[in-house]
């Protein structure tokens, strides 16, 4: 009988330390479960001083502490595109050449710039009060000139973005999108993540998909549609 129980508590040793190994989460996080919107839970994550940041180094998921940045910038041949973020106090595109000189492109509140298919595009988007909006925009450039046509609407405010296997990916206020040929998908909506703020997403594949928040780490299957949370152990 002794030896049936160490036994069994060995194989649920072995059990746990494999789990971890597969997701991949650091040793000094641990899962909880999902909590409800507006529980105790959330307001407990909300009001949590460290906002987490995720990447893949080397092939391993590292998470470190969040900086929160406003601004953003690209570098093309002649210059620099820089997107500014102001929150209610609104904000602005606009171009800085190799001289010094600044065009102004477009006002509003400009979350991420970047290159995608040989092509420029930019997103915009707020979520202030009852506003809660997002647009993905492509950006055309001939000679001096600036132009821009909207792409996509999103039903609330990208937060983060990744690029990966030609697919662009979007962790928004609560929601989470696919972007395949510049067509829109949504994976996950009205999500318990309203109001803990992704900041950075993570890829190894569609099945190991991480998204950095207010007070943990969020795992998502995109295939099977289902999401864990980890919060830090201290």
């Amino acid at each position: 009988m002794f030896h049936k129980i160490i036994y069994i508590i060995l194989g649920i040793l072995c059990i746990n330390l494999t789990s971890c190994a597969q997701s991949g989460i650091p040793k000094n996080f641990k899962e909880i479960p999902i909590p409800k919107k507006n529980s105790d839970e959330i307001r407990k994550l909300n009001y949590s001083k460290n906002e987490y940041k995720v990447k893949y180094e080397n092939n391993k998921l590292e998470v470190e502490n969040y900086t929160p940045n406003r601004n953003t910038e690209l570098k093309i041949n002649n210059g620099i595109l820089k997107g500014y973020n102001h929150g209610e106090w609104g904000g602005q595109l606009l171009f800085r050449s190799n001289d010094n000189k600044e065009t102004e492109i477009k006002t509003g509140n400009i979350l991420f710039i970047f290159n995608y298919k040989n092509k420029i595009f930019f997103i915009e988007g707020i979520s202030h009060l009852s506003i809660n909006e997002g647009f993905l925009y492509e950006l055309e450039i001939e000679g001096n000139k600036f132009s821009y046509k909207k792409v996509l609407d999103f039903e609330d405010c990208p937060e983060a973005y990744a690029i990966f296997d030609d697919k662009i990916y979007i962790a928004s206020y609560q929601n989470f999108y696919k972007i395949e040929n510049l067509k829109i998908k949504t994976i996950f909506n009205n999500d318990f993540w309203g109001g803990l703020y992704p900041n950075s997403i993570a890829l190894k594949n569609e099945e190991k998909v991480f998204i950095g928040i207010r007070g943990g780490i969020i795992e998502l299957n995109l295939k099977a549609k289902t999401r864990k949370l980890y919060t830090s152990k201290q």
